[in-house]
């Protein structure tokens, strides 16, 4: 019996370490579906990709929304197939230069319906579609500024989020223990991007790496757990 085309959804998928992981994701024969909430600049993304002659394709998603999460997952079953690969990387940064005692609620609240509360829901939503095929894999990209080994002043809403984002990976693969669903967490490092900005230390490709060997794990591979690159990173 050959092995099924394996196949993938990339949330903020259409810059930076979002792009480079579907890059990397169909250049390894992976036909990935990349999402982004902006539709002129996810299309154009996909369509650069697949001119490339890599097997991308797109589809609009705005994980605050729950038509827009439902109608995602539909899209992927329906070009796809089947999903095997959920890699949840949107994400946004809106109080880095605020304090944790100065710092709006809009901007908590933001923060965590896209960092946190969209990877929750998409998951919850994926997740019986991977059970049905008995395999999957789920990356939450997180930030070691999430690790309560590192929490300090500052940041205070993204730093929730992220928390949030690795208890959520710790609960989901306890949960599915008995499965073939494998849920991790990586952190990218200070990568240089939009969100990174150009003084950070690491390219995208760095910063994807992680996150394609967790997407790419064997049957036999770690589960619950919180990686920069290949190691261990502390919770």
């Amino acid at each position: 019996m050959t092995e099924p085309t394996r196949t993938a959804l990339v949330t903020g998928g259409n810059r930076g370490i979002g792009l480079e992981v579907c890059r990397q994701l169909a250049a390894r024969g992976i036909r990935t579906l990349l999402t982004a909430r902006r539709v002129d600049k996810g299309r154009e993304a996909a369509r650069a990709l697949a001119e490339q002659g890599l097997p991308v394709s797109f589809c609009p998603l705005d994980v605050t929304d729950e038509l827009s999460l439902t109608q995602a997952v539909d899209c992927a079953v329906r070009e796809l197939g089947r999903i095997d690969i959920l890699i949840n990387n949107a994400g946004v940064a809106l109080d880095f230069d605020v304090r944790g005692l100065d710092v709006e609620m809009t901007a908590v609240r933001t923060t965590m319906e896209i960092n946190a509360y969209g990877p929750l829901r998409l998951t919850q939503l994926v997740v019986p579609v991977m059970r049905a095929q008995r395999y999957g894999r789920v990356v939450n990209v997180s930030s070691g500024l999430g690790s309560f080994s590192r929490i300090a002043a500052g940041k205070l809403a993204y730093r929730l989020s992220k928390a949030s984002l690795n208890a959520m990976t710790r609960v989901f693969a306890d949960e599915l223990a008995d499965t073939n669903i494998l849920v991790n967490a990586a952190t990218p490092g200070w990568v240089r991007t939009h969100l990174g900005g150009i003084r950070a230390e690491r390219s995208v490709e760095q910063g994807a790496e992680g996150i394609l060997w967790l997407a790419t794990l064997p049957d036999d591979g770690p589960r619950g757990k919180f990686f920069k690159d290949h190691d261990e990173f502390p919770w």
